[in-house]
C-alpha cells in the first residue's frame, strides 16, 4: 500500500493505534479523522513526517465526503460503548456506516473495511447490537464490496477488559459476576484484529465477506476474572450478581459522566459473545489467532500485588 492514501475513521483509538503503526510501515499515507486531534499526536511519531495526517471528524456528509476524496482505501473503527444521550447508538453505529459506504463509493475508493461486533442483531434486544446490524445493513446497501469484521471483546495493552478488572481489584474486596460468570467470551488480540483490517484491505477475495473474529480458545467470565487475578497474585471474592441485581446497580451508574455498566450492556452480557462455527473467522484471513496468555501477563505487571523478598535460608 507504499504511497496510497488511507483514509481511517476513529483512528486514535485503541485498535486504530495499532493499524496506524502497520499501514505506516507498509507506506501508506494517512488521514487519522478523530473528534480530538489534539489528543492523537502520539500517532504522528509512528511514521514518517508527515505520512500521518490528523483531521478533525464531523459527521456530517460534506466533511466525510472531503475525508475520502483522494483515498484508495477507507477504515471505519468508529463505536462507543454507551449512550451520551439517547439516539447516539442509531446516530454513530446505525448511520455513519451507510453515510461512509456512499461517500466513499461516490468518491471511487477502491476498498473499504469496516468493524462492528460479534452479537451485532437487528432482533437483539440490545439497543447497541441493533444498531450495530443496523449500520452493516446501510454499509452493504451504499458499499456491496465492504468488508466486514465482528470481533470479541479485544485485548491488548490499552483494552477496556483486563485492565478494568485488574484495577478493580487492587481496592475491592470483591469482584461483580454477571449472571453468575457464566456468559462466554472468545478474546481477540488488538494486533490480529490490525492484521485482519490489513488483510480486507489487500486480499480481493475478502470483498463483500463478513468474518467473526475471535481468539484461539473460548472462556467464561468467571474464568477471565480468575485469569485477572491469578496474573496479578491477588485473592478476592467472585461475588454472583444476577443479571436483574445488575441491572438495577446500572440504573444508578448511568447517572455517571463515564459509566462503568449500563443496562444495555447487561443485556449484551445475557448472550455469549463468540464466532459462530458457520462463520469466515481469522483462519480464511491467514491469520494464526494469538493466546491471551501470551500477551495479557506483560501488560498487567503494573497491577501485580507486592510482595516481600524473603531472604534465602
Amino acid at each position: 500500500m507504499r504511497d496510497e492514501i488511507v483514509t481511517i475513521f476513529g483512528g486514535a483509538g485503541f485498535i486504530g493505534r495499532h493499524l496506524v503503526r502497520r499501514l505506516a510501515a507498509r507506506g501508506a499515507t494517512l488521514r487519522v479523522a478523530t473528534r480530538s486531534p489534539n489528543r492523537a499526536g502520539h500517532l504522528l511519531p509512528m511514521g514518517d513526517p508527515g505520512q500521518i495526517v490528523l483531521v478533525r471528524f464531523a459527521e456530517e456528509e460534506g466533511t466525510i465526503a472531503k475525508l475520502v476524496e483522494g483515498a484508495s482505501a477507507v477504515v471505519n473503527l468508529v463505536g462507543i460503548l454507551f449512550e451520551r444521550r439517547a439516539g447516539d447508538f442509531e446516530r454513530v453505529h446505525g448511520v455513519l456506516p451507510g453515510r461512509i459506504g456512499a461517500a466513499a463509493r461516490a468518491a471511487g475508493v477502491a476498498r473499504l473495511v469496516h468493524v462492528s461486533a460479534i452479537g451485532a442483531d437487528p432482533g437483539s434486544a440490545s439497543l447497541y447490537a441493533r444498531s450495530k446490524a443496523r449500520g452493516e445493513a446501510a454499509l452493504r446497501a451504499a458499499f456491496p464490496e465492504a468488508v466486514i469484521l465482528r470481533p470479541s471483546i479485544v485485548f491488548g495493552p490499552e483494552d477496556n477488559f483486563f485492565n478494568r478488572f485488574a484495577a478493580m481489584a487492587r481496592i475491592a474486596p470483591a469482584l461483580p459476576l454477571l449472571g453468575g460468570g457464566t456468559t462466554r467470551f472468545q478474546p481477540v488480540y488488538v494486533g490480529d484484529v490490525a492484521e485482519a483490517i490489513l488483510a480486507g484491505l489487500e486480499r480481493p477475495e475478502t470483498a463483500g465477506r463478513t468474518y467473526e473474529v475471535g481468539g484461539p480458545k473460548v472462556y467464561s467470565f468467571k474464568e477471565l476474572l480468575e485469569y485477572v487475578l491469578r496474573v496479578t497474585g491477588r485473592r478476592r471474592l467472585l461475588l454472583p450478581l444476577p443479571f436483574s441485581l445488575a441491572r438495577l446497580q446500572a440504573r444508578l451508574l448511568e447517572l455517571l459522566p463515564s459509566p462503568p455498566l449500563t443496562r444495555d450492556q447487561v443485556t449484551l452480557l445475557e448472550r455469549n459473545n463468540v464466532a459462530s462455527p458457520s462463520a469466515a473467522g481469522l483462519a480464511e484471513l491467514g491469520i494464526t489467532p494469538t493466546p491471551l496468555e501470551v500477551i495479557v501477563p506483560d501488560y498487567l505487571a503494573t497491577y501485580r500485588a507486592w510482595a516481600p523478598t524473603l531472604p534465602m535460608a
